[in-house]
């Protein structure tokens, strides 16, 4: 019995179980769009605070460039003086040239001889004169360099004792009476019809000045320079620049003075070497304080006109101007430079002004009369 209900009720076989796979929680749609959100405006925060930062940087850029252009000092123009030691006369070299000058030249009586016996003998040596195979003196040898040696900025204290011209007494300089010195020396002669005139009238005609300007260039030392200027309006320098008075630079003045001396109270610019000259004796004043004188000559009547515009007829010259212009002969090296003045027949009012404009440059007024 029991066999048969064992087998009417049989077991049941234990069916495996099959695990369910779970099933993710699906994000809330909410919060996903709420990070994107935040990230979206950090950045933007990010991006706007840079380009903030930015201009405001700029901003304070632009008014610190601004500020500087109100805060630039102003500009100030300062003109420093330059002070210059001009050079010395080179004594020294010229002293021990006089003396070599002065010195016997030696004698040379030194014959060829053989030092060891030979076959013939050597003929004696013939007499030749050593004279001429020795140079110049020294003194003429530097006196052909001596603008090199002395160069256009030497200035000197004088012309040294024995030099005189035009009846001078040997120290220093002397012309028409009027003594100077320096070794920088200008003449400036006015050569107008009416000092031609007062001139023959006074006893001393041009041909006079000529001679005595003649004797005075012979007498000039070698260690000074010189120029010279004829004027009536228009003016015709001898030179541009002063020049070393060497024995062949003398002989060219000389010849100048022989040859150029204008005796017809005029002057044409259409001439050659003649300036053109509207303001008289301003102009010549100018163009001497160019040539950076030591002493000027001026040789005139004291009358002097000018036509400075150009147009309308001629006019006397301003005493303030001609003071300028004398003032100036020296501004370049902050000195005064004598301006010494021989006059014919000048007018009292003249002598006056002159007279005065003279005395403040260090010169002499000197009024020649026919006694």
């Amino acid at each position: 019995m029991s066999e048969i209900s064992l087998s009417l009720n049989p077991v049941p076989p234990k069916v495996p179980r099959v695990k369910k796979k779970r099933k993710k929680p699906k994000p809330i749609a909410g919060l996903e769009d709420q990070a994107k959100a935040n990230r979206r405006a950090l950045i933007g925060s990010v991006i706007i605070g840079s380009i903030v930062v930015h201009v405001i940087a700029l901003l304070l850029f632009g008014l610190w460039t601004v500020a500087k252009h109100f805060t630039r000092p102003e500009a100030r123009f300062e003109m420093k003086k330059v002070v210059k030691i001009p050079p010395k006369t080179p004594e020294h070299k010229m002293n021990v040239a006089k003396h070599e000058a002065m010195a016997p030249k030696p004698t040379f009586n030194d014959k060829l001889i053989s030092t060891r016996p030979v076959d013939f003998a050597l003929p004696d040596l013939p007499q030749i004169d050593m004279d001429q195979m020795l140079p110049l003196d020294p003194s003429e040898l530097i006196s052909d360099q001596v603008n090199s040696l002395v160069g256009s900025a030497a200035l000197g204290s004088g012309l040294g004792e024995g030099l005189s011209g035009g009846g001078g007494t040997g120290e220093g300089m002397s012309f028409f009476g009027v003594k100077a010195q320096g070794d920088r020396i200008l003449l400036l002669f006015d050569v107008s019809s009416s000092v031609v005139n007062k001139a023959e009238k006074a006893g001393i005609p041009l041909e006079r000045i000529q001679e005595e300007t003649i004797k005075m260039i012979g007498t000039l030392p070698i260690s000074s320079q010189f120029s010279l200027i004829q004027f009536t309006g228009n003016y015709m320098p001898f030179t541009e620049e002063l020049i070393a008075a060497t024995p062949g630079n003398k002989g060219l003045a000389q010849q100048w003075v022989g040859e150029k001396w204008v005796t017809s109270g005029t002057m044409s610019s259409a001439s050659k070497s003649v300036v053109t000259n509207l303001t008289g004796v301003v102009g010549v004043l100018k163009r001497a304080a160019a040539m950076r004188p030591d002493v000027v000559f001026l040789i005139s009547d004291a009358s002097f006109q000018w036509r400075p515009d150009g147009g309308g007829g001629f006019k006397n010259v301003p005493y303030d101007e001609i003071k300028k212009a004398v003032d100036a002969l020296g501004s370049e090296g902050g000195r005064k430079v004598p301006l010494h003045f021989v006059a014919f027949e000048p007018k009292p009012d003249d002598v006056k002004e002159w007279s005065r404009i003279v005395r403040s440059s260090g010169g002499e007024f000197r009024e020649l009369k026919n006694e």
